[in-house]
């Protein structure tokens, strides 16, 4: 399935936990955006190590679920950023 996972974290330890988290499971593409392909054994997995890091009381993490991508349509506005951005 294809998942969107945005998040607002408060605390910048926090922020960086799950940020590093999110990117061993999925692609970066804004700054509090991560997005891709994904088993729902691999997201429920990537989402119980999230819960371990974030205060629920402080911070929120959205999940879009989207069963079938040919139902998904993008569109950008402005510059488009890549994951292969924090390589290079």
């Amino acid at each position: 399935m294809f998942v969107i996972i945005t998040y607002d974290i408060t605390d910048d330890n926090r922020l960086n936990k799950v940020r590093k988290i999110l990117r061993k499971y999925l692609f970066w593409t804004q700054l509090s955006t991560f997005e891709g392909e994904i088993s729902k054994g691999k997201l429920a997995q990537c989402l119980s190590e999230v819960k371990e890091v974030i205060s629920p009381a402080e911070d929120s993490v959205y999940v879009y679920q989207v069963e079938n991508p040919k139902n998904l349509s993008k569109k950008v506005l402005g510059i488009e950023k890549n994951f292969l951005d924090n390589f290079l």
